[in-house]
């Protein structure tokens, strides 16, 4: 019961100090993490620290420290040495922009790994959306609750494993509950940003989707500081919105960094593609059935309006941070050719039958 009471008391304390706005030092994460992933403290109060933090705004420094100390605790897949040698790739939004399109992130993942690029996915069920990764992903007949033996195992025998949150990082346990209290009042959460920070699988390459474009430079800093060898953080204009994507509808804010050029931003619109004219209603999905169905229609080549355009566009981005191939138009060109191919369906009937 001290021990309770002293964890209570540390996380309300810190949650004073970010309501005035003061940051939180590396020691102030390790300890409000200590009360985070406490059974013994409640959601509500979780909820007020998650949220005092959301509302002074993180630091690029909270942020890391987060993902620092919560990586030290998740469970680590035996990959294979050659494996980990090349480079893995993980492709992910961070949710938040509440547009509701369908699941591009995960239709990216597939199909790059159809490519031949290690995906590495992390995800979880839905929290601030319709449709979590793992919820299309399962609605496809694809298994996600892999063990780490088993993730591994799938990496090196299909290119694609998906390694899900709750069962690679057991301490979200005791989080899950407060993140849905912040989510019913539409309140985001740093956990937005760590998600794509904390994959087990500790990839070499990423491309991350931001639902504001002020988050990328800072998030991909973030990215560099955590080991990242190649990455890319993006956010989308689409009809006075943002997407957590690259947009076919407008301009893109753009923070990456590679080993051999360093570290730039930029604003950029994809007119050199061969784009369709879109709305974000082309790109509205539903609930993780309907957003199957999507899915399944975009990578067999059967949908090929805006939704093939949203994915092709990313996934030549996703592509390109991987090494597969040196520009947006060759990425472009060669996903075409995937799903044209019929590698893409390929790919969901050999994960959905093994």
């Amino acid at each position: 019961m001290t021990g309770t009471l002293y964890l209570a008391g540390v996380l309300s304390s810190l949650t004073e100090q970010l309501k005035s706005r003061r940051a939180l030092s590396g020691e102030h994460v390790s300890a409000a993490i200590k009360g985070l992933t406490a059974e013994s403290v409640s959601p509500e109060a979780k909820a007020e620290f998650l949220t005092a933090l959301a509302l002074k705004g993180e630091t690029v420094e909270e942020i890391a420290a987060f993902a620092r100390e919560l990586r030290e605790l998740s469970l680590m897949p035996p990959l294979d040495p050659a494996l980990r040698a090349g480079e893995i790739l993980d492709v992910c939004g961070t949710g938040g922009d509440k547009l509701n399109t369908f699941n591009i992130s995960t239709s990216v993942a597939i199909l790059v790994a159809a490519a031949g690029v290690p995906m590495a996915k992390h995800g979880n069920r839905a929290i601030t959306s319709k449709s979590g990764s793992a919820d299309v992903l399962e609605a496809l007949g694809i298994p996600v609750d892999n063990t780490p033996e088993q993730a591994a195992a799938l990496l090196k025998e299909h290119n694609f494993a998906f390694f899900m949150a709750t069962r690679f990082h057991p301490a979200f346990k005791h989080i899950g509950p407060a993140r849905k209290l912040c989510a019913t009042v539409g309140q985001r959460t740093i956990f937005n940003f760590l998600g794509p920070l904390m994959n087990p699988a500790r990839p070499t390459a990423q491309l991350v989707g931001v639902p504001n474009p002020l988050l990328t430079e800072p998030m991909a800093r973030v990215l560099q500081s955590l080991g990242i060898r190649r990455g890319m953080v993006v956010s989308g204009m689409a009809e006075g919105a943002y997407l957590d994507e690259l947009s076919t509808m407008g301009d893109n804010q753009v923070a990456e960094f590679y080993q051999d050029r360093g570290f730039h931003t930029s604003v950029w619109q994809p007119e050199f593609l061969p784009l369709q004219p879109a709305t974000l209603a082309d790109l509205a999905g539903g609930d993780a059935q309907v957003n199957a169905v999507i899915v399944s229609l975009v990578l067999s080549g059967d949908e090929r309006g805006p939704k093939r355009d949203a994915v092709l566009l990313n996934a030549a981005a996703a592509l390109h941070v991987a090494n597969k191939v040196k520009s947006l138009i060759e990425g472009w060109e060669l996903a075409a050719e995937i799903i044209d191919s019929g590698k893409a369906t390929a790919k969901i009937k050999a994960l959905a039958t093994r």
